[in-house]
C-alpha cells in the first residue's frame, strides 16, 4: 500500500536538497536530524525554510505586528506522518504514552530516573522518612544524547574476587590479591552497582546470550517496608522499568524468555509497557502465584493472597517451547497394567466426550456381549472406523471382566515428557512468602535478613520451564540472591546485579553457604552437595561516593566539608565531576542545610557516578586501581592477558 505523506514533506524535500545528504536517508527525510536542528535554531536551516511559501503560510504567525515562527508545530509536523493540526485523529492508528503531544519513543529527549531515590539508597537508609522533603526534587533529570552515551559506556570493575573454584571444591572464601580470570562461557558473575549502568556495561559481552531473565523489581506499593526504595510516583516507576527492560531485552537470546514478578498495584500498567517494548505478540501468559496461605483478618477490604508473573518470549514465532514440569510420583502411580499389556502401564481414559457429535454415536459390543452406547448428550471420542483400528491394536479396555464400557489406553511410555505448566501456582506446589523467610532465617541463625524473598521452589519452577542446564540466567534485582542460589543448585550459569550494601551481608554470604553445601530450600530435592563458584566485582564509584556523602551529611558543617572535597579531591579520590549546567555562584550557605543538600546533589554530574572503562589508562585513574583489577578489566572487555 502506497504511503501518502502530507504536502509539507514534498515542500521540505524540495527545499532541503541543497544541503546534500544532511537531511536525507536515501530518498527519505532524516526527520530526527531535521527536528534536532529545528530545536537548535540552526541558522542555515531556518534561512532556507523562510524561503518556502508553504512554511511561511502555515507556521509563521503575526502577533502585534511581529512575526512568530511556530517552530514546535513544525517539529511535530516533521515527526508525525499523520500530523494534521485541525484533526481530532492526530495520532490516527497509534496508541501509547505521550508527553506534550509526542510519543515517548519519538521524543528526542531522554528522561532517566537518576539519581536520588532509585539509584543510590544505601543499606542504612531503609525508610522513606529518612529523605522527607526530597520526593519531588531528584527523581528525574533530563540529559542529552551525548551524555547518555557516556552514562551507558562500559564501566571499570574493582574489588574483583572469586568465591569457590572451578574444580567444585566446597571452599567458599575468596583469595585476596588474586588475579581473577573470567570465562564468559562458564563463569558466574555477581556485580555490585546501579543495575541500569551495570546492564549496559555487560551489553557488548552478553548481548543475545542470556537464555532466561527473572526479575522481582520494586512493586511501587507506596509502602515503606522494603530495604530498597519501593516508593516511586507512577510515571517515574514506569520510566524506571522502561529503561531497564529495554537493555534487558537486548541481552536476551532469540530463544529466551523474561519473567517479571509484580502485584496488582502496577501489573496492568507494566503489561502495557512491556507489550510496547517486547511486542504484544511475544506475550506468553500471566502466571498467578498464591503467595500467602492464610487471610489477614485485620484487612478492611481484601487480604491479598497472590502475585503475578508476566512471561514474554524474545521471539514467540520461532522460540523454543517452554520445558515441561516433571510428573509427580503420585501421577505416575496412577498408571496401571491390569491386563498385562506388553507395552507397559497405562491410564484408562474416558472413551466418551460431550457435546455429542452425531456421527460418533454408534453401538459398541463388549467382549462379554453387552451392547453399549455413549451416555445421553455424549458421543464416542473416536469415529467408528478409528474405533475398529484401536480395537485391533488392543488399545481399548473393557475392564477385567470384559463387561465395562470402553476406555482408551494411554500408555505412560507414549506420553510426552513432563506436564505442561498451568498458569495458577499454589503455595503447596511452589511455596509461599513465609517459606521464603524461613529459608533465609535458617541460613542466618534465625535473623530476618531480608524482608521480601521468594521461595526457592518458586524460582526452581521458573528456571525449570525457561532454561536448561548450563544456560545463562540473569537477575538484575538480585536481592537476597534466591535466583542465583537456585541456579547454582540446578546447574545453570548466572549473572546477578545488586547495588544495596546487603549484597555483602546477605547475598554473597548466602551463595557462599550454597557452595559449602547448605541443605535448605530445594537442596534435598536436587541432591545438592555443594561446589561451584562465582566472580564478584563492583562498579568503580566516582561521583557516587560524593553523592552518598552528601545524602548522609548530618549538618551544614559536614555538608561544607563534602563540598570542599568535591572541588579539590583528596589523597584517595579525584575531585567530583560537576554538571556543566551548574552555577557555583548559586551556593549560598545562608540558605541552610536542606536547601544546600538539594543543590549539591544537583551539582554532581550524573555521568560521573562510576568510572568509564575508557578512562582506565588515564594516570589519575590507573593509580587508583590495583594491578589485579586492572588485569581483570582488560581480560573482561578485551580478552587480554
Amino acid at each position: 500500500m502506497a504511503k501518502i505523506e502530507p504536502k509539507i514533506f514534498d515542500e521540505l524535500k524540495t527545499a532541503l536538497v541543497s544541503f546534500g545528504d544532511k537531511y536525507f536517508v536515501g530518498e527519505e527525510l532524516n526527520r530526527s536530524k531535521l527536528a534536532d536542528d529545528l530545536r537548535n535554531y540552526d541558522e542555515a536551516l531556518l534561512s532556507k525554510l523562510f524561503e518556502v511559501d508553504f512554511i511561511m503560510q502555515h507556521f509563521v504567525k503575526e502577533v502585534a505586528g511581529q512575526k512568530l515562527f511556530q517552530i514546535e508545530q513544525l517539529e511535530e509536523a516533521v515527526l508525525y506522518n499523520d500530523y494534521w493540526d485541525t484533526s481530532y485523529t492526530k495520532y490516527e492508528n497509534r496508541v501509547g504514552l505521550a508527553s506534550k503531544g509526542k510519543f515517548l519513543q519519538d521524543s528526542q529527549d531522554v528522561v532517566l530516573d537518576f539519581p536520588f531515590k532509585d539509584c543510590v539508597l544505601t543499606a542504612s537508609m531503609t525508610k522513606e522518612n529518612n529523605e522527607e522533603g526530597y520526593d519531588d526534587a531528584f527523581l528525574n533529570e533530563v540529559i542529552e544524547k551525548d551524555e547518555i552515551d557516556r552514562l551507558f559506556d562500559k564501566k571499570v570493575f574493582v574489588n574483583v574476587k572469586r568465591f569457590g573454584d572451578n574444580q567444585g571444591a566446597q571452599h567458599s572464601t575468596a583469595v585476596d590479591n588474586e588475579i581473577v580470570s573470567f570465562d564468559k562461557e562458564k563463569d558466574n558473575l555477581i556485580i555490585k552497582g546501579n543495575n541500569l549502568l551495570a546492564l549496559h556495561a555487560l551489553k557488548n559481552e552478553f548481548a543475545g546470550k542470556v537464555r532466561q531473565i527473572y526479575i522481582d523489581p520494586p512493586y511501587n506499593t507506596g509502602k515503606d517496608s522494603f530495604n530498597y526504595n519501593d516508593k516511586f510516583n507512577h510515571s517515574s516507576w514506569l520510566v524506571f522499568m522502561k529503561n531497564r527492560l529495554e537493555i534487558a531485552w537486548e541481552l536476551l537470546s532469540d530463544d529466551g524468555t523474561i519473567w517479571i514478578s509484580i502485584d496488582g498495584y502496577e501489573s496492568h500498567y507494566l503489561k502495557v509497557l512491556a507489550d510496547g517494548i517486547f511486542g504484544a505478540e511475544n506475550f506468553l501468559d500471566e502466571v498467578v502465584w498464591q503467595r500467602a496461605y492464610a487471610p489477614i483478618n485485620l484487612k478492611k477490604t481484601f487480604s491479598k493472597s497472590h502475585d503475578y508473573i508476566l512471561v514474554y518470549a524474545k521471539n514467540n514465532s520461532g522460540a523454543k517451547e517452554l520445558n515441561r514440569l516433571p510428573r509427580k510420583a503420585e501421577m505416575v502411580a496412577s498408571y496401571k497394567n491390569p491386563d498385562n499389556d506388553p507395552r507397559g502401564v497405562y491410564k484408562a481414559d474416558n472413551f466418551s466426550v460431550g457435546p455429542a457429535v452425531e456421527k460418533n454415536i454408534y453401538e459398541i459390543t463388549t467382549p462379554s456381549g453387552r451392547k453399549v452406547l455413549p451416555p445421553d448428550g455424549y458421543s464416542w471420542r473416536f469415529s467408528k472406523e478409528r474405533f475398529e483400528e484401536l480395537l485391533a491394536d488392543n488399545r481399548v479396555y473393557f475392564g477385567k471382566d470384559g463387561n465395562s464400557a470402553p476406555s482408551y489406553k494411554r500408555f505412560l511410555s507414549e506420553v510426552k515428557d513432563g506436564v505442561v505448566a498451568q498458569t495458577l501456582w499454589t503455595y503447596q506446589e511452589v511455596g509461599h512468602n513465609q517459606d521464603a523467610k524461613k529459608e533465609i532465617k535458617s541460613l542466618f541463625d534465625g535473623q530476618t535478613a531480608f524482608g521480601t524473598p521468594k521461595p526457592e521452589k518458586l524460582i526452581q519452577r521458573i528456571l525449570t520451564l525457561g532454561s536448561d542446564e548450563n544456560d545463562l540466567v540473569l537477575d538484575f534485582f538480585m536481592g537476597s540472591a534466591t535466583t542465583q542460589a537456585v541456579a547454582m543448585k540446578m546447574n545453570r550459569r548466572f549473572i546477578g546485579i545488586e547495588q544495596m550494601d546487603y549484597i555483602s551481608t546477605v547475598s554473597v554470604p548466602r551463595l557462599q553457604k550454597v557452595i559449602e553445601g547448605e541443605q535448605g530450600g530445594i537442596s534435598k530435592d536436587v541432591n545438592w552437595q555443594g561446589g561451584g563458584s562465582f566472580v564478584y566485582a563492583e562498579l568503580f564509584p566516582k561521583n557516587m561516593g560524593y553523592l552518598q556523602d552528601v545524602i548522609h551529611a548530618k549538618d551544614l558543617e559536614e555538608l561544607k566539608s563534602v563540598y570542599e572535597r568535591m572541588l579539590s579531591g583528596t589523597d584517595t579520590d579525584e575531585p567530583a565531576d560537576i554538571s556543566f549546567r551548574a552555577d557555583l555562584s548559586k551556593i549560598d550557605w545562608l540558605q541552610g542545610f536542606d536547601e544546600n543538600k538539594r543543590l549539591l546533589v544537583k551539582l554532581l554530574d550524573k555521568n560521573g557516578l562510576y568510572y568509564n572503562y575508557s578512562e582506565i589508562d588515564d594516570k589519575n585513574v590507573r593509580d587508583l586501581i590495583s594491578d589485579e583489577d586492572y588485569t581483570f578489566n582488560k581480560n573482561f572487555y578485551e580478552g587480554g592477558d
